[in-house]
């Protein structure tokens, strides 16, 4: 099992180094004028040569590389010159924002999706089925800024018109603050992320539990006379949940990188909305640093994965 961690480790450190190889090459090398791109259009002469210095633009490119890794090892994703702030700042202010979207938003939308998952697969080709099926379809076919939209005009717009007020219209709100706003805020961007993630987990667990639910094994265990409860929670469950870990490890992962659609349709200022507001500006050390983030993320997210993963099916320790 350690062997195994440690090979997993390993190439994902290997994967980040590729992702600075590629950051560094389109960031630092394609450009006429690094430090013009990086202060960003209205950047005066002074500031476009504080940076050259700065950064050490003026030596070798293997040098400039170097001390690009160091600083990343170092925890320093670069300075802001747009607001003039360190980059981690504005990521370290944006990643709670966008990690109450999706850990809220994962915990319904697995539980919903494994849950309608397992009764579809319990009971293939019934009205239940054929429902949740449905459910599944339209949901996944739907756009995630239709369904949010569409949860602020009922949820917001026509309550508040009719004198209800519980849900705001968008917009954050600290913890701190009190969990009870907290909640409010979240509700309907938890909702519209795990509504069309959910679908995807249906079809998924229930495609798991059709294959496993005919394997020998179980056939076997409804031969000793087990309760059907027990064949499917204690044997069928356990196997039919490694795909399941592993979708759900990279939807998180990539996902932690930014909410962009979500955040953006209920204002909440994530990491998905830095990124955007970063790119409409073409200020380049807040894009570069999330790259890097939400990179590390999925390394870091499939590296959990292939953990859990192990856990389940210990066949996978093996390779």
């Amino acid at each position: 099992m350690l062997r195994f961690l440690v090979r997993r480790i390993v190439l994902g450190i290997l994967v980040m180094w590729l992702i600075t190889l590629a950051v560094f090459a389109l960031f630092f090398i394609a450009p006429n004028d690094v430090a013009r791109t990086l202060a960003g259009r209205q950047a005066t002469p002074e500031t476009v040569a504080l940076i050259a210095h700065r950064l050490g633009l003026d030596q070798p490119i293997w040098k400039q590389y170097v001390d690009f890794v160091s600083r990343l090892l170092h925890g320093d994703l670069g300075y802001d010159y747009y607001h003039q702030t360190p980059v981690t700042q504005i990521i370290g202010a944006a990643i709670p924002i966008t990690l109450s979207v999706v850990i809220g938003g994962a915990i319904i939308w697995l539980v919903m999706g494994v849950f309608n998952g397992v009764v579809s697969a319990v009971r293939p080709r019934s009205f239940i089925d054929r429902s949740l099926t449905v459910f599944s379809l339209f949901f996944y076919s739907m756009p995630t800024f239709l369904l949010g939209l569409l949860l602020l005009y009922f949820f917001y717009f026509r309550l508040t018109l009719r004198g209800i007020t519980i849900f705001p219209a968008g917009g954050y709100a600290p913890l701190g603050e009190g969990p009870g706003q907290w909640v409010l805020h979240m509700v309907l961007p938890w909702f519209t992320l795990a509504l069309v993630s959910a679908a995807t987990y249906t079809r998924l667990t229930r495609a798991s539990m059709l294959d496993v639910l005919g394997e020998d094994y179980v056939r076997t265990a409804r031969s000793k006379g087990l309760s059907e409860r027990r064949v499917v929670m204690r044997h069928a469950f356990r196997a039919a949940m490694t795909p399941i870990v592993t979708q759900f490890g990279i939807d998180v992962g990539a996902l932690i990188g930014g909410v962009v659609v979500t955040e953006y349709v209920f204002s909440l200022p994530g990491l998905g909305k830095t990124a955007i507001d970063a790119i409409n500006l073409q200020d380049l050390p807040v894009i570069i640093g999330i790259v890097l983030f939400a990179s590390a993320a999925v390394v870091v997210a499939n590296i959990v994965v292939d953990l859990f993963y192990a856990v389940l099916d210990p066949r996978v320790r093996l390779h």
